[in-house]
């Protein structure tokens, strides 16, 4: 139950917490904040601010109880308490001044302080913290003191304290239902979102536990980092082994300026201490800021991530890599290979045409170094429409894998049969099946097992006759060459022997063509589930006509009745 807010009411229903949150939101949008990837960033440096000062209070009184001494991140007239709670010393000298002192003093005084402590001497993480969530903030969005003030009331209602976990959700969540607002069609913010449903079932089954580092390379809001973080911290946990989740396990990698402060400010509401975020580009190694991201392991024991649907990268992150691809996605998937401990364990979302494209050497290079390299034993394929809201109409799959391959069967699990709409999204009730079988890896109408060796071994077979077709061929041509040398260049003799080489070689390229297709077939990972039933329609020519004649009958007699009419 929560204890009494010394300033605010206590929220005890869920609806009331929504409801203050919609308020929230409706002031800002009415503030110069159109939409949520305006209002979503403005809220969260100031809800972070809020619940850093609630903390930081009973951090002091924890230690003050044991006579201990607490230093604050920040001191006067810098706190929340300070400058933004009803009754603050310096608000109540703020509102008492002149029209406009409180905007001068946010804009002139508190931003740059917040934005220039990690350049103070000595900062500690947390103060490295408060400057990172605060770096892309100059101003306000909010138009007015007046909204402004109303703005950080309905916030300080929502405190943590001033919240009845016991019959509503913590705060964190009601944060990540700001979040999902960004993630939704027709805001730009989808591209950093993945639903949190696909996110839980994910973590479930990696089954990550404390003492592992867990890594998300394109960390966008922070989702993976926050549900493992959720799903690692259950009850039965020792002081010391909180501590290591606290401040020693999540690392992530995030390049966009506007949704990083986000993710750390995500981070922090979840319980998250100290986010080892690292901002700038994962694939070109282009640093932003990195000072939350020191003493990083070299390689990572989780890795949770959902690299871009569909972006293109230029030469600068190409050259980084062993497999040229202006693919974003392929990219990645070789950078988490490569980011992968031994033993390391891997779920990550990909979209279909990385499964299924050959067409391409870079696909090919990086699933045979994938199957090489790891043991992937899972490939889960999800219905479409799961992306739909977050403005991605891709079709798309789960791969988990294990670092210390190489791959011997894939297993594969099948849910595309699910009809996925915004009045019936995705719920993890729907991975209940998938997580019945998944320990044993069974057979069901919607599971099966692909025999990777089986494929390479049928592959080898299929091929072999073609590359003795080629030997034949390229035997044929040798004394061809020979005889060339020969005759004079322009002869009737030569060009008679140069015809028939020119089709020799056009016919090895394309026996080449065709065996490379036979090889490359075997990397074609795309789920196709041989159990599905096929709905054929076996009418024939004539009785489709015949239902097209009867149809334009009927549809000729509705038009007699009307005319009549």
């Amino acid at each position: 139950m929560a204890r009494a807010s010394k300033n605010g009411k206590t929220l005890t229903t869920q609806q009331s917490v929504n409801s203050t949150v919609k308020a929230i939101c409706d002031i800002m949008r009415r503030s110069n904040c159109a939409g949520a990837m305006e209002y979503v960033p403005e809220l969260s440096w100031l809800l972070f601010l809020r619940i850093l000062d609630e903390r930081e209070t009973a951090e002091a009184e924890e230690k003050a109880a044991v006579r201990e001494p607490f230093t604050p991140s920040l001191a006067y007239p810098y706190r929340w308490q300070d400058w933004a709670a009803p009754g603050g010393r310096k608000r109540l000298e703020l509102q008492q001044a002149q029209l406009g002192a409180f905007f001068r003093f946010l804009h002139e005084e508190l931003l740059p302080h917040l934005r220039g402590l990690e350049e103070r001497p000595g900062a500690t993480p947390r103060q490295k913290v408060i400057s990172e969530i605060l770096s892309n903030i100059a101003r306000t969005r909010i138009d007015t003191e007046y909204n402004l003030w109303e703005v950080v009331d309905k916030i300080h209602e929502i405190k943590d304290d001033a919240i009845d976990s016991t019959h509503i959700f913590p705060l964190s969540q009601v944060y990540e239902g700001l979040l999902l607002s960004m993630g939704e069609k027709r805001n730009d913010g989808g591209q950093f979102f993945t639903p949190r449903e696909v996110i839980r079932a994910i973590v479930r089954a990696v089954n990550p536990h404390v003492g592992q580092a867990v890594y998300d390379p394109c960390c966008g809001t922070g989702g993976f980092l926050a549900q493992a973080y959720e799903y690692m911290s259950r009850d039965g946990l020792l002081g010391t082994e909180i501590n290591e989740l606290k401040h020693h396990t999540f690392y992530g990698r995030e390049k966009d300026n506007t949704v990083y402060p986000i993710a750390l400010a995500n981070l922090i509401l979840h319980g998250i201490d100290q986010p080892n975020l690292w901002h700038g580009n994962t694939l070109t190694g282009r640093e932003e800021y990195g000072g939350l991201f020191g003493h990083t392991p070299a390689l990572y024991d989780v890795i949770l991530t959902n690299p871009p649907f569909g972006g293109k990268e230029g030469k600068e992150a190409q050259t980084r890599f062993a497999y040229k691809t202006s693919s974003t996605q392929l990219l990645f998937l070789q950078h988490v290979i490569e980011s992968l401990a031994p033993g390391g364990v891997c779920g990550m979302v990909v979209d279909e045409g990385v499964l299924f494209r050959t067409n391409e050497s870079a696909f090919v290079k990086t699933k045979k170094k994938l199957l090489e390299e790891c043991n992937l034993w899972c490939i889960l394929s999800l219905p479409g429409g799961v992306f739909t809201q977050a403005g991605a109409g891709v079709k798309t799959n789960l791969l988990f894998f294990t670092k210390g391959g190489p791959t011997e069967q894939i297993w594969y699990y099948d849910l595309s049969h699910l009809n996925i709409r915004k009045r019936s999204p995705l719920t993890l009730a729907h991975f209940d099946h998938f997580f019945a079988l998944l320990p044993g890896r069974a057979e069901s109408d919607y599971s099966w097992t692909v025999d990777v060796e089986a494929r390479k071994a049928q592959a080898a077979g299929e091929v072999r006759p073609v590359k003795k077709q080629i030997e034949t061929r390229q035997r044929e041509a040798a004394p061809l060459l020979q005889q060339l040398k020969q005759f004079k260049k322009g002869s009737a003799e030569y060009g008679e022997l140069e015809r028939c080489l020119k089709e020799l070689d056009k016919e090895v390229r394309e026996l080449k063509a065709k065996a490379q297709a036979i090889e490359d077939a075997v990397y074609d990972l795309k789920a196709v589930n041989p159990n599905a039933v096929v709905d054929e329609d076996t009418r024939t020519p004539q009785e489709l006509l015949d239902i097209i004649e009867a149809k334009g009958r009927e549809v000729a007699a509705a038009l007699a009745l009307l005319r009549q009419v």
